[in-house]
This record gives C-alpha cells, sequence and structure tokens, in this order.
C-alpha cells in the first residue's frame, strides 16, 4: 500500500516540496521518510519488499542456544536484527557483533546488543571484510543471521580465511502482494520527483509490478541508491542512477546536492 506523510504546514527546507519515493521494507522505511518530512520533502511510502517471519523458526531457536560457540555474529541488515536477534540477556558477554553499517549497529543497540564493529570504508560485506578484527579468522566459529537465500560472498570470503561459517536464515523476503496502483497513480498525477532503492531485489520488484506507463515515469526521475552493485542494475533498466554512499546519511546527502541544483525540479 502507497502511503504519503503529508507535512502539516506549506514544506520548508532544502527538499521543499518534492516527492521522494521510499521503497524500504515498511518498519524501515517509516524513519528515513520521517527524515526526508523534516527536511521538507513529501514521502511517499511503497515497500518494495515485504519482510516475514523464517520459514523455520526452530532452526534460529537452535542458533540462539548456540551462541555462546560462536566467535563472531554478524546482522547483515536492521532486518535481521529484527527477526534474528536474540533478547539481550540471552546474549554472550564474549560475543562480537558485526554491522554492516550504523542502521543495522543502532538496531543492534536498540536490542541490547552494544558494541557493534562498522565498517570505515564501504557499508557493505567489502567493508566488514576489512575489518582487522575478521582479518585472520581461522579455526573461529562465525553465525551470518540473514534473510532466506541470500549473498553468500562474505561467508565465501570468511571461509577462504579459515573461519567455520554458520548461516541462519532469520526472515524471508517476497514481492509486495498490493499496491502497485496507488504508485502508478502518484508517478501519473507527478507526485513523485526522486525515488530511492536500497536493494537490487527491491529494485526487481518494484520493476515487475510496475506497468509501461509507471516505468517510463520512474525513468524520468533519478533514482538514488547506496551502492555501485545496485547502481549497475538499475543502469541496465535505463534508469537515471545517482549513487551515493551507504546508509540514510548518503542518501540524504545525495537527496540535498540534487534538490539544489539548477535542473531538479519538472519541466
Amino acid at each position: 500500500m502507497v502511503h504519503a506523510l503529508t507535512p502539516r504546514a506549506e514544506p520548508a527546507g532544502p527538499l521543499a516540496g518534492l516527492g521522494i519515493l521510499v521503497t524500504r521494507p515498511a518498519r524501515q522505511a517509516a524513519g528515513f521518510a520521517q527524515k526526508v518530512a523534516v527536511l521538507g520533502g513529501r514521502p511517499v511510502i511503497f515497500p518494495a519488499i515485504a519482510i516475514l517471519p523464517p520459514a523455520d523458526p526452530a532452526a534460529l531457536a537452535r542458533a540462539h542456544a548456540a551462541l555462546p560457540t560462536f566467535d563472531g555474529a554478524i546482522f547483515v541488515s536492521a532486518n535481521a536484527v529484527e527477526y534474528g536477534a536474540p533478547e539481550a540477556p540471552r546474549w554472550p558477554a564474549t560475543l562480537v557483533a558485526f554491522a554492516p553499517g550504523p542502521g543495522t549497529a543502532e538496531a543492534l543497540a536498540a536490542v541490547g546488543i552494544a558494541g557493534a564493529r562498522i565498517p570505515a570504508t564501504t557499508f557493505d560485506s567489502e567493508g566488514l571484510l576489512a575489518l582487522p578484527e575478521l582479518a585472520d579468522v581461522r579455526g573461529k566459529r562465525i553465525v551470518i543471521f540473514r534473510g532466506d537465500g541470500g549473498r553468500e560472498h562474505l561467508g565465501d570470503a570468511l571461509a577462504a580465511r579459515g573461519a567455520h561459517v554458520e548461516y541462519v536464515a532469520c526472515y524471508r523476503r517476497a514481492r509486495p502482494a498490493s499496491g502497485i496502483g496507488g504508485l502508478a497513480e502518484a508517478f501519473r498525477e507527478g507526485r513523485i520527483d526522486a525515488v530511492t532503492i536500497t536493494s537490487s531485489e527491491g529494485m526487481d520488484n518494484l520493476w515487475a509490478l510496475a506497468d509501461d506507463a509507471t516505468r517510463a515515469a520512474w525513468r524520468a526521475c533519478p533514482t538514488f541508491v547506496p551502492h555501485p552493485r545496485i547502481a549497475a542494475h538499475a543502469r541496465e533498466r535505463g534508469l537515471s542512477v545517482v549513487e551515493t554512499a551507504g546508509g540514510d546519511a548518503g542518501l540524504l546527502a545525495g537527496l540535498l546536492e540534487w534538490a539544489g541544483s539548477p535542473s531538479r525540479r519538472k519541466n
């Protein structure tokens, strides 16, 4: 379902009056949409990925029971934290948590798991692999909490370094079942000036749901993405891509730079 946050007064700020499509999963979309609204933008929320509980909750329970046997635990996203993190009292004091970026680290802190290590380079798997704590992992046991069928690059790289890696699928991703009519209407009425996409899967879902007119309107808008891999995927669709730094801060910085340019408004 499409949802727009309507400012209570006439919009003011660097994003004043600009419609920004927010496509993150529902729980994460609200926080980013609020930041857009504070800057004067008009967020239009359409979660391009539906997040569901794991198909095998027993496997997650077994992983929680085995946490004391691991040397490191990686949560690949805020969704992995929401669906995969145990209650704080069950978190071993000696277990080191890793997150690919500040948003995931904040989600961990919110459930009582503080001090998560985050990359100093890029907020992704490559950034995690560059951390000194993950450089020499020979003989160490590392658990990766992720969605069902996620990328295996991180685990493969750690295994090549000698780690014993275990994956835990703590949530499932699915294509939205409804709401595309409202999104098509928003594009048709010119209420969307820019699109934010944070995963290739979300982009594919949105593209598959959209009709030709919606795709054409989408191509006429800049699409802001936080990673080169997603940018390459977007260009394959013929989209006008603005690649930004990772996380909310990077996306907002990209939106602000674009909003300050003379060509930002539609004719």
